[in-house]
């Protein structure tokens, strides 16, 4: 495991940065997606290769964890680079536009990249800044969120890609930048020596009365059912906000087009409301749904976001078809989609102890995942069949149940057996 001197430890936040967008680049995927169906693509096969990379992702991540200090973390994020930028570069090289080539390059090769990359910002950071740990984890996490709106724009209005090289060269061109910026932001991916502190900084480790705090294992956390209200509020909410991800595009275009707009006017109005307004929102609420949960608490910031994620979920529905109601509706699903990745990790450390909780978040993030096969699946087949309005429907009301979940979590009672 690598240990050196940083010259200004606000070097490792800009790494963190230059990770993190491009790992958000699977947030982009949307603007891929209408090529994909004038191909001949189903809306449903446009969104198994999205949660085939988004399931990779949230397994490979748990491996990472393992791996970080065996591996180190800048050898962690090199890996991450090539795998990413590799999938997307053969992508762009071989793939073409075939649903099979691209659902194994993108989604699942694309996606243990990003697996390999994402908790490594995370760790480093909280070494490094551990006088400002809310805020830090916050922008390291929010790059995540941002990154989406530079790939949709560049690929799309800023930097007019894909109408000028096309969908397989944009893959490919994509893919060296991620390789290039990821591997150059790895450079900072560092530990600081043992026993680093800042300049002037005193950690106020203030020790809890003996039981005051239970710290549990992965299996006595398995054990417990509030592990699974947490896990079933995280996954009603992640699928509501990776379904909008994905149907971003295609659901407002259907939608604006119906309500008269041309092609061109809908394909640029759904392109902003997500590359922009989406994106930006994402991003912000992984700083401020931390920033809100540190006054009113983890269980009821959840609660809030949960309830008000279903009635979005189910009010978007009536505001695809407008111009500004769709950048209300896109700006109010991301921002609180961005929370949960401030929310969740936090929560779990409330529940099941601080201790513990490098190794237990990665179970509770295998929601994501899960989430990733409910919510764009059922849009995509709900698509196909003509009424992406029901799908909506039915994730807001699981954003309506989970809150009713999250609000019965209790800190569970730790029962061991005794040895002898």
């Amino acid at each position: 495991m690598q240990k050196t001197n940083v010259s200004n430890r606000w070097y490792v936040v800009l790494g963190a940065t230059l990770i993190q967008l491009c790992l958000g680049a699977i947030y982009a995927w949307s603007v891929f997606t209408p090529i994909l169906a004038a191909e001949g693509w189903s809306k449903l096969q446009t969104q198994v290769t999205f949660t085939v990379s988004l399931v990779s992702f949230a397994a490979v991540m748990v491996w990472a964890g393992r791996k970080l200090t065996a591996y180190g973390p800048r050898k962690l994020t090199f890996l991450s680079g090539f795998v990413l930028g590799g999938g997307y570069i053969l992508a762009g090289l071989i793939g073409g536009t075939d649903f099979w080539a691209l659902t194994l390059l993108i989604g699942l090769v694309g996606g243990a990249g990003i697996g390999l990359g994402y908790v490594v910002p995370i760790a480093v950071c909280i070494r490094w800044f551990p006088d400002k740990k809310g805020l830090i984890t916050g922008l390291a996490v929010a790059g995540f969120g941002f990154g989406a709106m530079g790939w949709v724009k560049f690929a799309d209005s800023w930097g007019q890609l894909l109408p000028t090289i096309g969908i397989s060269n944009t893959f490919a061109l994509y893919g060296a930048v991620f390789i290039v910026l990821i591997c150059l932001g790895g450079i900072w991916m560092v530990f600081p020596p043992e026993g680093w502190r800042p300049a002037n900084w005193t950690a106020a480790e203030t020790a809890k009365a003996s039981g005051e705090e239970t710290n549990f294992s992965s299996a006595e956390m398995l054990a417990t059912p509030q592990f699974y209200l947490i896990f079933f509020t995280f996954v009603a909410t992640a699928s509501a906000g990776l379904m909008a991800i994905g149907l971003m595009k295609l659901y407002p275009m259907e939608a604006l087009q119906a309500a008269g707009y041309s092609r061109e006017a809908a394909s640029g109005i759904a392109g902003t409301a997500m590359g922009v307004f989406y994106a930006l929102a994402n991003g912000l609420g992984r700083i401020l749904w931390g920033a809100i949960s540190d006054r009113l608490g983890r269980k009821r910031s959840i609660l809030i976001m949960s309830a008000t994620q279903g009635l979005f979920a189910i009010a978007f529905t009536m505001m695809a078809g407008n111009e500004y109601l769709l950048y209300l509706g896109a700006t109010l699903i991301g921002f609180n989609y961005g929370g949960i990745f401030s929310l969740f990790p936090a929560m779990t450390a409330d529940t099941f102890g601080a201790k513990n909780v490098g190794q237990n978040y990665p179970y509770v993030f295998l929601a994501y995942g899960t989430g990733a096969i409910a919510g764009p699946v059922l849009g995509g087949l709900l698509g196909d069949m003509g009424n992406f309005p029901l799908a909506f429907t039915i994730c807001g009301i699981a954003c309506l149940v989970s809150a009713g979940c999250i609000a019965v979590v209790q800190p569970p009672a730790k029962r061991l057996a005794m040895a002898a």
